[in-house]
């Protein structure tokens, strides 16, 4: 149950980070869209209003990656934590596990033995009979 629940939250950091670097591939798009854009303007009359624009939103974008980056990296930071607490839950089931089988295997050795030792007296008692 408890192995469960740490994959499960491992498999959940493991998306996060997926989704956050899909969008720094968004970003890294956006970016190279405008950067084309404005480089196809170059020889047209444009407002500077607008060059100012297009320049601050890239610069917007770029410090929207930087911060999808930090992100990234205090996943990775997170994930290498779950990954050992996912790892010894998986250690702690697998020992039980183990020892349940062990338990498991000594009782019905007991209880096979306990089942011959009452034949064996039957046998014994009957034999003395006749």
């Amino acid at each position: 149950m408890l192995e469960e629940q740490e994959e499960r939250l491992l498999q959940k950091i493991l998306f996060e980070i997926t989704q956050t670097l899909e969008a720094i591939a968004r970003v890294d798009g956006e970016i190279a869209g405008s950067n084309a854009s404005r480089r196809a303007d170059i020889n047209k009359h444009v407002i500077g209003h607008d060059v100012h624009a297009s320049y601050g939103g890239v610069e917007h974008l770029k410090q929207f990656k930087i911060e999808l980056g930090a992100k990234v990296e205090k996943l990775h930071e997170l994930r290498g934590k779950q990954l050992l607490v996912y790892q010894a839950a998986r250690r702690n089931r697998e020992m039980l596990t183990d020892m349940c089988e062990e338990k498991r295997t000594a009782y019905d050795k007991d209880m096979a033995r306990s089942e011959q030792k009452i034949l064996d007296d039957n046998y014994i008692g009957r034999r003395g009979r006749f």
